[in-house]
């Protein structure tokens, strides 16, 4: 244990100041994993010994200050004895070199420009950074990691040096990637263009350039070595390479803009991998957010507009209130779990549900606590407020009836497992799957009325209209029932199973499932008109506003389609998965993903 707070689990690298932990963080309940990069003082001369804990200190200084999607977090820094910690986001993945390490052949070069471009985007926003420019000075495989999504991240800030002027600096940096300006001494952003170009040169020919004579990159030509690079890239690579800084690149935008229009003259641009802060798919389509807001953790659950203010909860156990037209931060609220319930609004209040086993009712105004409902469970369903009660499900197995009033529970219903299927409320009932694929109907005494079995979980929150009842099911099927009996109306069959709730507007229904496919259905004939194929599951839950239909995917990319024909109207790219559902408000649409951003769109 460090600090009487992280427990260590392993060594993930070792350096020549110490080494780098994984970690986990016992103050959270949930798991949460950190990285924790150790400084190790074993020199004697206390002159010395000072220097280097500055470094290390300025190291934490400039990580604090830092926010961006490809920047490790920093979350805690403390020293112990002649030993000094800095706690960082945790990211799963493998460094470059050891890709490199690994590598069987070359590596596809659309991969490698998705990177390039990534890395260009954290050189831009470093470089632009207030009040000083970042330098990292020292750009090479090892320190850039590959996440499991197959974006990047760099790490190892500790020589990161904030540009000061003019002023000649003591040399920094890895033989083979830094350019001849920095064995001067010079700190300029031409510096890590340079050592960009040659981590890059690097991944195209496997070539390492510690082992070759420094700056002889003119003398290896990329697609002498590589014959299936496009000329197109290599110019850009042999660019960034120049010897003399002003005939490198100016800044890394302009690198960048180099890069999708390679991407673009070779076909690739639409297939890229890159995460929203580049988005070139939706600028491709002239969409950008009108506004994103960064968390400390991901967003799997929907957010709930109300009287201008976006209500979002978040993996960091927090409740967020922001301001709707621009995404500025009023407040938040803490809860003792993870958030993966959708808030509701009623009254001045906020409910919601948590992973610390109860449903939060707090101000909208202030954020403060009205009152909190005790379960036995997790709580994962969304609330349902009708008839003076919050109707909310548990892991603990049963569906609470709460008064909204006094807190106190009126009732609850028994489902015999898990209930993260959210409730739908009618005049007369309410309705609810459950994990192991009972569908109930209770009344408001909270009696059961009739209970179907479907062969897998329900996960999927229902809708009613008309008399009949739809939800979907993990045995790939979705269901329509009478909802007075319980009787099938119809069955749809799926290619894999849903948890996506559906989207009712007139006779047209949409789902959708996790073999990748948005659907659009008759419910008057069980018969499909249509499905818009992802890249990976569906198991947010599509809104339609306007003609246009809005859903997230597995695969990261947030879509509008026509509603009427499936057509794309456009696609926006976020950093990570998209499990939530958006919402909608009038000129507005909002969605949360897994990158721990929530961005806002015109609709």
């Amino acid at each position: 244990m460090l600090a009487d707070r992280y427990e260590i689990q392993e060594i993930v690298g070792m350096g020549g100041m110490g080494s780098v932990y994984r970690a986990r963080d016992k103050n959270f309940k949930a798991i949460r994993l950190v990285a924790i990069k150790e400084m190790i003082s074993q020199v004697t001369d206390s002159v010395v010994r000072k220097n280097i804990f500055q470094i290390f200190e300025r190291e934490a200084n400039i990580l604090a200050t830092l926010r961006h999607p490809t920047i490790p977090r920093i979350y805690d820094y403390f020293s112990v004895d002649e030993r000094a910690y800095l706690v960082l986001e945790f990211i799963h993945g493998k460094n470059l070199e050891q890709l490199l390490s690994d590598a069987k052949g070359f590596f596809p070069e659309q991969q490698i420009l998705g990177w390039a471009v990534e890395l260009c985007d954290v050189l831009e926003y470093l470089h632009a950074h207030k009040p000083e420019p970042v330098i990292f000075r020292d750009i090479k495989p090892s320190n850039i990691m590959c996440t499991l999504q197959n974006h990047i991240a760099l790490v190892d800030f500790g020589i990161a040096k904030v540009f000061e002027g003019n002023q000649k600096n003591t040399m920094v940096g890895t033989q083979g990637y830094s350019p001849p300006d920095q064995y001067r001494g010079e700190a300029t952003p031409q510096v890590d263009i340079y050592a960009l170009g040659a981590t890059l040169h690097h991944l195209l020919t496997l070539r390492d350039p510690q082992l070759e004579a420094p700056f002889s990159f003119s003398e290896r030509p990329i697609t002498e070595v590589n014959p299936a690079v496009s000329r197109e890239f290599a110019a850009v690579v042999e660019r960034a390479l120049e010897y003399k800084p002003e005939d490198r690149y100016a800044n890394a935008a302009e690198m960048k803009e180099a890069l999708l229009n390679v991407a673009q003259k070779t076909g690739t641009l639409l297939n890229l991998n890159i995460p929203a802060v580049t988005a070139p798919r939706a600028q491709a389509m002239g969409v950008k957010p009108l506004w994103a807001f960064a968390c400390e953790d991901e967003l799997r659950s929907s957010p709930t507009f109300h009287d201008g203010v976006l209500y979002q909860g978040c993996y960091d156990n927090n409740l967020y209130a922001l301001d709707a037209a621009n995404g500025e931060f009023s407040w938040k609220y803490a809860s003792d779990g993870g958030i993966a319930s959708k808030p509701a609004v009623f009254e001045g209040n906020v409910y919601f549900g948590s992973e610390d086993k109860r449903l939060h009712v707090v101000s909208a105004r202030s954020g403060r606590v009205v009152w909190t409902h005790y379960t036995d469970g997790p709580v994962r369903s969304s609330p349902r407020i009708a008839e003076g009660h919050a109707f909310i499900g548990s892991d603990d197995g049963f569906l609470h009836a709460v008064n909204t009033a006094s807190g106190r529970l009126a009732w609850k219903a028994e489902a015999g497992s898990p209930v993260r299927s959210t409730p739908f409320v009618s005049s007369e009932y309410v309705y609810f799957g459950s994990e192991a694929g009972d569908f109930t109907c209770v009344d408001f005494r909270g009696e059961a009325r009739w209970r179907f079995k479907a062969k897998r979980g329900v996960t999927s929150s229902p809708v009613a209209a008309d008399g009949v009842v739809y939800f979907g099911s993990m045995d790939n099927t979705l269901y329509a029932l009478d909802a007075g009996s319980g009787w099938v109306v119809w069955r749809f069959r799926l290619g894999k199973g849903s948890i996506s709730s559906p989207a009712l507007a007139g006779h047209l229904l949409y789902t959708g499932a996790a073999d990748q496919n948005i659907y659009c259905i008759d419910v008057r004939s069980a018969k499909e008109l249509w499905r818009f194929t992802t890249e990976h599951q569906v198991t947010g839950s599509p809104v339609l506003h306007r003609g246009a239909l809005y859903c997230g995917s597995v695969d990261g990319s947030f879509y509008c389609l026509e509603a009427a024909t499936g057509q794309l109207r456009w696609r926006f790219q976020t950093g990570g998965p998209i499990t939530a559902t958006p919402t909608v408000h009038e000129d507005m649409v909002f969605i949360g993903s897994t990158d721990k951003h929530i961005y806002a769109f015109s609709a």
